[in-house]
């Protein structure tokens, strides 16, 4: 039987659940600046991953940046199509 939720659990569970003002901001590759609005986290990192660029997610207490979706290397390359050039070694 699942154990009832403490006080504590309840407000993490409930701050999760909360409806949120969230900005994805990007440029595009002419560098004019874009954003949209979400109500959650999720979509707009689902958002942030089709547009494989450098965006900046802002939240009601936090900011995240960076290029989301480069989760795999396949042949050698990124999924954007660059080289994955990053060695193991050092040079000397």
């Amino acid at each position: 039987m699942a154990r009832p939720l403490d006080k504590t659990a309840k407000q993490v569970y409930n701050t999760s659940m909360k409806k949120e003002n969230i900005k994805v901001i990007w440029k595009d590759t002419s560098g004019v600046a874009s954003e949209r609005d979400f109500d959650n986290l999720t979509p707009a990192m689902d958002w942030a991953k089709t547009l494989a660029v450098f965006v900046t997610i802002k939240g009601n207490e936090y900011e995240i940046v960076g290029k989301f979706g480069a989760d795999e290397i396949k042949d050698g390359k990124c999924p954007d199509g660059t080289a994955y050039t990053w060695m193991k070694r050092r040079t000397q």
